[in-house]
Order: structure tokens, then C-alpha cells, then sequence
């Protein structure tokens, strides 16, 4: 069954009020992004951070009424400075076809391959973890993950204790644990990142050596790695209580930074952790280093 989709950019005081107004209308579903290049800083528990200029996609029904109604929406829209509103139709598709099309085995490092269930690489040595697109972020393919996999696949991760914290799909503790980790924490104050996690590892087998909790539940010994894929402003703040969860001479990764907030970062760690030189991808960077002897 194909859809109408209607899509403009309006600032970001006005991208609520439209899409209240685009649900109002008959809207089957209406989605939110970011209309430039704008990253956002990890949002705290019941934010919802806006960009500056927010793109509304709205779809609807593709009948005679639902496209009289999207073209009343749209000449409306017009008068609004910049809102420039397109309205397309939109074809059915094998919606899993589509992510499997551009969702493919990747590698990182030299062990470590994150595929679809159901492919896996020829290499006899692969370690492999099973992973599909779903509720919470994180397959491997942004700049700030595949970052974090590589550093996990070069580490010694045998018989340690790995804490995520951050966790989305739980991607980093699977990887961790794959890769010979004894136990892992993940940790997230999204209720949808803790449910994909405990689903992602029972599907890897690796539930049994997981503990999945919030940041407020989170009661631990020190533990010999912690990463955190989140964001700069976040990871600052949280300078002291990662590098209190980590042991003397266990190793810490950060990501989600911007190269040009590596200095912000660094410096809040710097009294304890010894930092080893950065590492880059795109415009994005990973810290990481050893905790300090007390």
C-alpha cells in the first residue's frame, strides 16, 4: 500500500505545534530530524532536544480525502518563510529488504564482525556479533561505535570485567563478552535501550554473563574496563564517577566527542587517567588510557 509523505523544515520553536497540528490532520506517523548538521548533545532522562531548523516528514493514507487534506497542509505550509513543503508518494516496500540492502558483515580490528542474523563472513576465525537494526542505536556503523569495537578487539579482554555505560543496543557489552570478557555491565537510562539489550544478548548467547541496569541502579566493585560511547557534554560531567568505576591500571575508552572537544574531555579526566593519544574517524574521536595508581 504506497502513502502520501509531506515534508518541510520549519525552526525549532514551531516543529512541535506543526506536528501536533500534522497529527491532528489525519497523520499516520510523524518523524522529526535534524534539517542541517547539527549533532546533539546526549539528551538527560525526559529531555527532547530539538536542532535549530527540524525537517517534519508526516505520512498519510493515499486516498482522494488524504490528499485533498495534505494539499490544504501544504499550500498552508508555503506561506511560512523557509518551510519550502514537497509532497511525494511513497511505494510499498519489504521494509527488511531495505536495511539488509545496506546492512552488511562488517569488520573491526581483526577478529570482531558485527553481521545480520543469519550472515555471517567467511573467516574461520571470526568472532561474531549477531545484531538487526531495532528499538536503540548503535550497529556498528557510526564513526563513534565502530571506534569503541575497534578498541575492544585490540584490548585483553579475557576473564575481565567490562562495563558500557551508555549501553543503546548493547552492541559494545556483546562485543566485549564475545571477545572474552567474564562479565559485563550494561548500563542505560533509556527503558528501550535496557529492553534491546537483554534481547541482543539473548540472541548471542551471552545473557547469562550480562547484568543490564540505570545508572541509579548501578552498585559495583571497580571493574577492569569502562566505555562509554555517549556524547562530550555528558562524559564531562560523568568524569568522576567512570573513573571511580574503574580499577587502578584498568582502561577507560570514551566516544561520541567531536575532534574539536577532545581538549574539553581530556582535561576532566586527566588527574586520573592516563591518556593514551587520540584516535579519529570522520570528525569524531575516542580518548582513551589507563586509570592512574592511587
Amino acid at each position: 500500500m504506497p502513502w502520501l509523505q509531506l515534508s518541510f523544515t520549519v525552526p525549532r520553536e514551531q516543529a512541535e505545534a506543526n506536528a501536533l497540528n500534522l497529527e491532528l490532520a489525519g497523520a499516520l506517523s510523524v518523524t522529526l530530524s535534524d534539517a542541517g548538521d547539527e549533532p546533539q548533545l546526549e539528551p538527560a532522562p525526559g529531555a527532547t532536544p530539538l536542532w535549530s531548523q527540524v525537517t517534519l516528514l508526516a505520512l498519510f493514507d493515499c486516498d482522494p480525502e488524504s490528499q485533498a487534506v495534505v494539499e490544504r497542509l501544504a499550500l498552508a505550509l508555503a506561506a511560512q518563510p523557509g518551510a519550502a513543503p514537497n509532497i511525494a508518494r511513497i511505494e510499498d516496500q519489504v521494509w527488511e529488504r531495505v536495511w539488509l540492502d545496506t546492512f552488511k558483515p562488517t569488520r573491526f580490528g581483526q577478529r570482531l564482525w558485527v553481521c545480520p542474523h543469519g550472515q555471517a563472513p567467511a573467516e574461520p576465525d571470526a568472532i561474531i556479533v549477531a545484531l538487526d537494526p531495532g528499538l536503540a542505536f548503535g550497529t556498528g556503523h557510526h564513526a563513534t561505535t565502530a571506534l569503541c569495537l575497534e578498541w575492544l578487539d585490540g584490548a585483553a579482554l579475557a576473564g575481565a570485567t567490562v562495563l558500557d555505560y551508555g549501553c543503546g543496543s548493547g552492541i559494545l557489552a556483546i562485543a566485549a563478552l564475545k571477545l572474552g570478557a567474564a562479565r559485563a555491565i550494561a548500563v542505560d537510562h533509556d527503558p528501550q535501550a535496557l529492553t534491546a539489550t537483554r534481547d541482543n544478548a539473548q540472541a548471542n548467547g551471552v545473557a547469562a554473563q550480562l547484568t543490564v541496569c540505570t545508572p541509579e541502579e548501578l552498585t559495583t566493585p571497580p571493574v577492569d574496563f569502562v566505555c562509554a560511547n555517549i556524547l562530550a557534554e555528558p562524559l564531562v560531567t560523568l568524569a568522576p564517577r567512570l573513573s571511580g568505576l574503574l580499577r587502578p591500571a584498568g582502561q577507560l575508552a570514551l566516544s561520541g566527542i567531536l575532534t574539536t572537544q577532545v581538549a574539553q574531555v581530556s582535561a576532566a579526566y586527566a588527574a586520573q587517567i592516563a591518556l593514551a593519544p587520540v584516535r579519529e574517524r570522520e570528525e569524531w574521536a575516542l580518548l582513551c588510557g589507563y586509570k592512574k595508581p592511587c
